[in-house]
């Protein structure tokens, strides 16, 4: 089946450096999201990005962190000076559109 694709599988760094993650949403999608969850803890959003265009980034520490969706290249979330906080399992999902909310 269709999956999407993140890059490195492992991503080790020392302190204060920089770190790169890389994901590939499913072919046809136009809505990319990114999770962070800290070691056994709930999953933190971070930013969402529709049609490679930022849609919502109200979770995003932009101090440090910063991500990008280009056309025909996977998006990419950036870590600037990493901190020990940092340490966790980044999450990429794709969809084909958001639920719509209708009270």
């Amino acid at each position: 089946g269709e999956e999407v694709t993140q890059t490195p599988k492992h991503l080790v760094k020392g302190e204060g450096q920089k770190a790169k993650l890389y994901c590939d949403p499913i072919k046809g999608h136009s809505y990319v999201f990114w999770y962070q969850q800290v070691l056994r803890k709930e999953f933190k959003f971070l930013i969402s990005f529709q049609n490679k265009n930022v849609f919502d980034e109200t979770g995003m520490p932009k101090e440090r962190f910063s991500a990008k969706c280009h056309a025909n290249s996977p998006c990419s979330l950036e870590i600037q000076a990493t901190k020990l906080k940092d340490s966790a399992v980044y999450f990429c999902a794709s969809s084909q559109s958001t639920v719509l909310n209708i009270s």
